[in-house]
């Protein structure tokens, strides 16, 4: 077994993992070298994404010297293809790169256009086709993210008894902020398919802002930016999605039906809805209220809405409760209503990735 397939084999095993293709050794090879590749491996798999361990750890399992690792360690981190964080008064330390944390979104939340840059735009895209996604984000029952319905069509009670459901509450819960650029609309702007939606709308939390920011990947903004770019997201159409956690999130997505992996995948009716995605609110509408103008179809990210002959029709199979319809519905007919069919969010990230770890291991 080649040192890449042996970094393959590994990064199956996280708990999101890369399911195996040839095209994926063409990534690791590009982004690698061999005694990278061997070093990398070495690299602890049964753990949350964004938990690091010194390079001494590594160099034990790898039987290397331990000053070699840490440089090995370094050169990845300088290109970003490995989590690095320093604090608690140690040294750095080290984590492989997740799918959602940091692969492939590390080669694209710079936003920048270089020959490298395209060249895994190409190879990302041609990894990331629907089986493989499927593959992914199936592997477990418990999903890593949810769609977080814009403010106007939560009822306030809901927000009141559960307000882990409203952007809001996720922005209070950080400390510390970043914004990147949207590595779905970099992906396609790179290939030649720009989108017309805004780029840099990818929030970061806390240890992933820090990462972010430390590395140059993203720019560190204050809650109040948080905030007024959730707003600006909702505004243009774009869907909410954070870490399917009630503390502890990392990330906020802000996603489109024409390029983004999961809405687009929606959309295109290529993968169920709830295979990718925790999805905890449907649509609502108030049939007396509504005067059947169809905006809300226009604008419905994933196509669920058709106009009726007595108003708007919604394919509740298909529908993921993002509130999107609301924002443009002029009698405020439309809301959305807590499905009756899904249990409560998992409550720490860590403890969610722990979940889906579980899982996986129970169906392997």
């Amino acid at each position: 077994m080649s040192p890449y397939e042996a970094l393959a084999a590994r990064l199956a095993t996280l708990a999101m993992g890369y399911p195996p293709r040839d095209v994926l050794l063409e990534i690791l090879e590009e982004n690698f070298t061999e005694e990278e590749a061997r070093v990398a491996a070495c690299l602890p798999t049964g753990v949350p994404p964004l938990t690091p361990v010194p390079a001494e750890e590594v160099a034990r399992e790898a039987g290397m010297d331990p000053a070699r690792v840490g440089e090995v360690l370094e050169g990845l981190a300088a290109r970003n293809v490995i989590y690095r964080r320093v604090g608690g008064g140690g040294g750095p330390r080290y984590a492989l790169h997740q799918v959602g944390f940091g692969f492939p979104q590390s080669f694209f939340w710079a936003g920048a256009d270089t020959p490298h840059a395209r060249r895994m735009a190409e190879l990302v895209v041609k990894y990331f086709n629907r089986h493989v996604t499927r593959e992914a984000y199936a592997a477990a029952a418990t999903k890593p993210y949810r769609y977080v319905p814009v403010a106007a069509s939560i009822h306030k009670d809901i927000q009141a008894v559960l307000p882990h459901h409203a952007m809001d509450a996720v922005i209070e819960g950080a400390s510390r902020f970043a914004v990147a650029h949207c590595p779905c609309r970099v992906t396609a702007r790179l290939r030649g398919r720009p989108c017309p939606h805004p780029e840099e709308v990818c929030l970061k939390f806390d240890a992933l802002a820090e990462y972010l920011v430390d590395r140059g990947l993203g720019r560190e903004i204050s809650r109040d930016e948080a905030r007024d770019l959730v707003r600006r997201a909702a505004e243009a159409g774009l869907v909410h999605f954070v870490d399917n956690a009630r503390e502890g999130v990392q990330h906020n997505c802000n996603c489109c039906g024409c390029a983004c992996w999961n809405v687009g995948s929606i959309r295109r009716r290529k993968i169920p809805r709830d295979v990718l995605m925790a999805v905890y609110f449907l649509r609502h509408t108030d049939a007396d209220a509504c005067t059947g103008c169809g905006a809300c179809a226009e604008i419905c990210p994933v196509d669920a809405v058709e106009m009726g002959s007595e108003g708007p029709e919604v394919d509740l199979d298909w529908c993921i409760g993002c509130g999107v319809c609301a924002t443009v519905c002029p009698t405020e007919a439309i809301a959305v209503r807590l499905r009756d069919d899904r249990s409560g969010v998992p409550l720490r990230f860590a403890e969610l990735h722990r979940r889906i770890l579980a899982e996986k291991g129970a169906g392997a």
